[in-house]
């Protein structure tokens, strides 16, 4: 019950969420005769979705998380005992599905495969669980061990945690594979936009992991005109970024992330 109701607040604190509560806010003023409040409140709904769904806004938020970390080829990264990849960017579906989907953070298993490819590491953990709003199925980490299989990643390399539904949990119940191991070195995989909260949960639970980031969102571009003009996908870009902000806040206030130097 907790998870879900974490959920639901979270979605009334994004852009999209807020601004139609403010809409629904605005009526209920209308409603009451008072139009003055009620117009103020619809031009901050309006004004609050439209910022953030300015491309440059949106850039320079996520840039904002992604800039801690430098975007280098797997040949630059230190090998380990061990690397971690966190779920988040594969959809296993029904158990009637014989493939699963490759979403937008799917990236994440792609460079996992590339650092066992490289011989940075010689094992994997997969960490991922399945939400109970899902339904019935495969955690998602049974769906990263097959598509790292049709990678050419055997699964002989692949050790599985298939509880975790948040990351919270991927940093915990990793971390009990991590020490049943030995292991004194390992990296960690993620999203470049999920990776300053992840790294500082793994942290917070005693494992001094090495970020190894990929599925860099933000790209140098020219400045010109249409980066300013509202745009649903960096609405949708910007919503990405501001969880990870909202979750890194909640996970510092309950004790959960530690803070985290530029790398």
């Amino acid at each position: 019950m907790a998870l879900y109701l974490d959920k639901l607040l979270a979605q009334l604190a994004y852009p999209l969420g807020l601004s139609l509560s403010l809409c629904l806010v605005s009526l209920l003023l209308l409603g009451l005769r008072q139009r003055r409040w009620s117009a103020a409140v619809s031009v901050l709904a309006v004004s609050w979705l439209g910022l953030w769904s300015l491309p440059a806004v949106s850039d320079a938020l996520r840039l904002s998380l992604e800039g801690r970390f430098a975007n280098r080829p797997v040949s630059e990264l230190p090998s380990a005992d061990v690397a971690v990849a966190l779920g988040g960017g594969i959809d296993s579906g029904p158990p009637s599905w014989p493939y699963p989907n490759l979403g937008e953070a799917a990236d994440r298993v792609w460079h996992a495969a590339r650092l066992y490819r490289a011989g940075k590491v010689e094992t994997l953990i997969l960490s991922g669980g399945r939400q109970p709003w899902q339904g019935k199925g495969p955690p998602e980490s049974e769906a990263m061990r097959q598509f790292l299989n049709d990678l050419g990643v055997p699964d002989a390399a692949l050790q599985f945690e298939h509880r975790s539904r948040s990351t919270r949990e991927n940093a915990l119940y990793s971390a009990e594979l991590i020490r049943s191991q030995g292991a004194a070195r390992v990296l960690l995989v993620t999203s470049a936009l999920h990776m300053p909260r992840a790294l500082a949960s793994f942290r917070a639970v005693g494992i001094e992991a090495i970020p190894a980031p990929c599925d860099f969102e933000v790209k140098p571009e020219p400045a010109h005109a249409l980066r300013w003009l509202p745009d649903a996908g960096a609405l949708a870009a910007s919503t990405r970024a501001l969880k990870e902000y909202l979750g890194w806040w909640v996970y510092w206030w309950r004790g959960w992330a530690v803070e985290v130097a530029h790398v």
